[in-house]
């Protein structure tokens, strides 16, 4: 039998999708915004990062997984926030919101200095478990997308493809849309090889995110 390359994620078991209910049950803060590589808080614990081109949906994303609504802030203007967030995740992770990139609006010195910042965090952190890149379903993945993939290859980071707004796809272009990101992904060598389908509307693939995040000690 073959084996599709970037299968599904599957649904956790009983056990494994209580341990990842209970981490984002507990208690959930936003710590602290980052501008420099030495405003990181101490690498004491596990952390996770999430990645996405702006207007992909992060922060609908991490308010679901959290159950909490206005944890992360989606700005209205893309690219404005320019911070590193770091949230706290019970006693032993941390949950890192990356800036959203694909700046149309904001200048080109405020790119570099941003993409320089991201660099230095990907490439020195030794902490960072693993990357989640948020992928909108509807589009497939983007250069710009492919772009910080190739970064996270560079840096050697082991990244996860999480497709958001997967309730919009109907289900006769899901295929389609599927085979198109797992061409892309074979092509990067950090990429983890599990697809997540997620929706923050109806909440699909939330349990499963939780307890894979749950089992990143």
């Amino acid at each position: 039998m073959t084996t599709l390359p970037f299968p599904l994620a599957e649904t956790p078991d009983a056990a494994t999708a209580e341990r990842g209910r209970k981490l984002f049950a507990g208690q959930v803060e936003f710590l602290k915004g980052v501008v420099a590589m030495d405003g990181l808080p101490p690498a004491d614990r596990a952390e996770v990062c999430f990645a996405g081109r702006s207007n992909v949906g992060k922060s609908s994303l991490i308010n679901a997984l959290t159950g909490r609504k206005g944890l992360a802030r989606a700005s209205n203007t893309p690219g404005r926030t320019q911070e590193i967030n770091y949230f706290t995740l019970g006693a032993d992770h941390y949950l890192v919101d990356l800036p959203g990139y694909g700046f149309a609006e904001a200048p080109v010195a405020v790119v570099k200095r941003w993409q320089a910042l991201l660099r230095a965090y990907l490439a020195g952190r030794q902490t960072l478990r693993r990357a989640f890149v948020l992928v909108d379903a509807r589009h497939g993945i983007k250069p710009v997308d492919e772009e910080i993939m190739a970064l996270l290859d560079t840096a050697a980071v082991t990244f996860q493809c999480v497709l958001t707004k997967a309730d919009k796809v109907k289900p006769q272009d899901q295929e389609r849309m599927l085979a198109q990101v797992r061409g892309k992904l074979a092509t990067h060598p950090a990429a983890f090889p599990e697809i997540l389908l997620t929706s923050s509307e109806k909440g699909e693939g939330l349990e499963t995110l939780r307890a894979i995040i749950a089992g990143l000690a």
